[in-house]
């Protein structure tokens, strides 16, 4: 049986999240986060204390965790644990971005993304999901949205959240992590060459939402 894949790549802050699981939703697909799965490891990197610098210690820990997603609540359940909110701190972000540059690593989890490719499909989000992990996809999207708009984006979340946020911090944070993901060797961050191109800057998640659709259906 051939298992539909609809990959939605690009830059963090481009809305992936949003659009990705609520379009599993409405499909009634499978969702993957997989930039989850490397902030999931970043995390129980630093509960287990290993260090970033034990690549054979990374890997054990990388094929030994238990990952849950819903695209319902937007919950994230590592190990039987509830870490939806730690998964979106900046600190837990860019150790993931660090992580997520060691090609032993990638090669690690690679198995563990396939494993969520399940009927009656799959919404895959993340940095190289039609490029790499889903090559074979049907369906790719790259989304993107300028840096400042992400930067903007992301200081609204977290005052929302009631936590203490720096706007000038955060894009140079955005800028960082952009520059890593697209230079680092192994599976920058380019759209797939069959991929449908989104600049969400000036559109709504509805908007975004009902393209991909189209797209899909």
């Amino acid at each position: 049986m051939d298992i539909p894949v609809l990959t939605i790549d690009g830059p963090s802050g481009a809305g992936k999240g949003t659009v990705s699981r609520l379009i599993a939703q409405k499909l009634g697909w499978h969702y993957l986060d997989s930039g989850a799965i490397y902030r999931a490891l970043a995390l129980e990197l630093t509960e287990k204390d290993v260090l970033h610098e034990s690549i054979a210690e990374i890997v054990d820990v990388a094929l030994g965790m238990d990952l849950v997603f819903s695209s319902e609540n937007r919950s994230v359940l590592l190990n039987g644990q509830d870490i939806t909110d730690l998964l979106g701190l900046e600190s837990t972000g860019n150790n993931a971005s660090k992580i997520a540059a060691i090609p032993e690593i990638r090669a690690a989890l690679l198995q563990k993304q396939h494993d969520f490719k399940q009927a009656p499909g799959l919404v895959a989000d993340g940095r190289d999901m039609g490029t790499v992990v889903f090559p074979e996809a049907k369906h790719k999207v790259f989304l993107t949205a300028s840096a400042s708009e992400r930067a903007e984006r992301r200081y609204k979340q977290l005052k929302e959240k009631g936590i203490d946020a720096n706007l000038l911090k955060i894009t140079a944070d955005i800028q960082e992590r952009d520059q890593r993901d697209s230079e680092r060797q192994i599976s920058p961050l380019v759209p797939a060459a069959d991929a449908i191109y989104i600049d969400s800057s000036t559109m709504s998640i509805q908007a975004v939402v009902a393209e991909v659709l189209s797209l899909v259906r």
